[in-house]
């Protein structure tokens, strides 16, 4: 174990020198490298990712437009997962209620309703399963509902409530009795006012684990915030800028990442420890004049405007590249899923836990912003697609591997 003072630090390290590999995959297209640096495990994964495919198992959503009222017409998917009796299981905070369908797209049952009883949702903003039991997250009422799989109402667990937004925060399920809630940290002081700062606090079957991991500090800057002269405020994201990608994982640890960088930190005790870094080169896409004066055309347009205006920064720095990860997902097999950001279509790569590279797949279409993807065994995948009418869809894959 190595400490280092910043998660940013850790994830930026280059060092001059490498210990002998610990070891090597056998030689092949892929090649996966362990080296150890100073207590570091670094793992490299070199070339093209083993090929496989997303077969796609089921898609729930409604068939056509007249399909008002079924079971199938979501008001607004914000959570899905595949529950451990292979069903799939939907939460639809629109309509307050958890829909329940067969891996067939039959649907099989629909419990809660709009309420502040027991078994009601004021707002139904995640779900997640821990063991034998289904938990729903409700911000708003501030607590954590605990079901059986037939929809029986088991109790609750206190939160913070009266927390607004769509879709809200969620959870994030690392294991099959192991998962993390997205609260609400203490205040800190910006010029612009004062901020929160996130937590993620571990979660299993019976009760909190005492896992509770504040977000890693984001050292990038990817906005420019401006005040006018008469206290107006005004926000511009920096085209292209790098930022911070986090997930919990197993054990208390965080996995972590900057976006411009294909190198993933996983890390203990607030990003001090590194205990692995998992590394995969892959070239870089520039950033085109055409692209740059695309998406910074608003800003100059509002600065020519508000000359007098201060600014933080001045303006936009310009960067050579395009990021390159998009979010990451641990799943509940302890698989880390990596989203790589492509001109030509962003794809999934799929790593053991020990950081191997397994598989790389075309990333499925039309995935809803903001609703995070599922994972469920048997490298099952649910993903959430909204569709040209706004509806949305709950698509169901499997990753397939190619033998060797």
């Amino acid at each position: 174990m190595c400490r280092f003072p910043s998660l940013l630090l850790a994830s930026a390290l280059v060092l001059a020198a490498a210990c002998a590999p610990d070891d090597e995959a056998a030689p092949g297209d892929l090649t996966t490298t362990f080296d150890t640096i100073n207590g570091v495990v670094h793992v490299t994964n070199t070339g093209p990712a083993p090929p496989a495919r997303l077969a796609p198992v089921v898609s729930i959503g409604p068939k056509t437009v007249t399909d008002t009222g079924s079971p199938d017409e979501f008001g607004g998917v914000t959570s899905v997962a595949l529950g451990p009796d292979g069903e799939v299981y939907v939460a639809d905070g629109r309509n307050f209620e958890v829909r329940v369908f067969g891996l067939d797209g039959a649907h099989r049952r629909t419990f809660g309703r709009e309420g502040e009883g027991p078994g009601e949702f004021e707002a139904l903003s995640s779900l997640a399963w821990a063991g034998d039991l289904l938990l729903t997250l409700d911000p708003m009422l501030g607590r954590v509902g605990e079901w059986s799989g037939e929809g029986e109402w088991l109790g609750q667990r206190r939160t913070r409530g009266r927390i607004t937004g769509w879709p809200g925060p969620r959870f994030y399920p690392v294991g099959p009795d192991e998962l993390y809630r997205r609260a609400l940290g203490s205040g800190y002081e910006t010029r612009f006012g004062t901020a929160i700062r996130s937590l993620y606090v571990g979660l299993n079957s019976r009760g909190e684990t005492g896992d509770t991991l504040p977000e890693l500090p984001d050292e990038s800057t990817s906005a420019i915030f401006c005040e006018t002269a008469e206290g107006i405020f005004m926000a511009f994201t920096i085209p292209f800028a790098p930022s911070l990608m986090e997930h919990p994982g197993r054990g208390g640890v965080m996995y972590s990442a900057l976006t411009s960088d294909y190198r993933i930190a996983v890390t203990r005790n607030h990003g001090a420890d590194t205990l692995r870094l998992i590394q995969r080169p892959l070239p870089a896409e520039p950033v085109t004049d055409a692209e740059w004066e695309e998406r910074t055309r608003d800003f100059e347009e509002w600065r020519a405007e508000n000359r007098s205006a201060e600014c933080e920064p001045s303006g936009p720095t310009r960067y050579p590249t395009k990021p390159i990860l998009g979010p990451l997902y641990i799943a509940t097999d302890g698989k880390l899923w990596v989203v790589v950001r492509r001109a030509a279509g962003d794809l999934w790569e799929v790593f053991d836990a020990d950081g191997r590279l397994l598989a790389g797949v075309p990333a499925p279409p039309h995935i809803a912003t903001g609703v995070a993807p599922a994972f469920g065994p048997s490298d099952h995948l649910l993903t959430i697609r909204r569709d040209s009418l706004d509806l949305d869809h709950v698509d169901v894959w499997r990753l397939e591997r190619e033998s060797s």
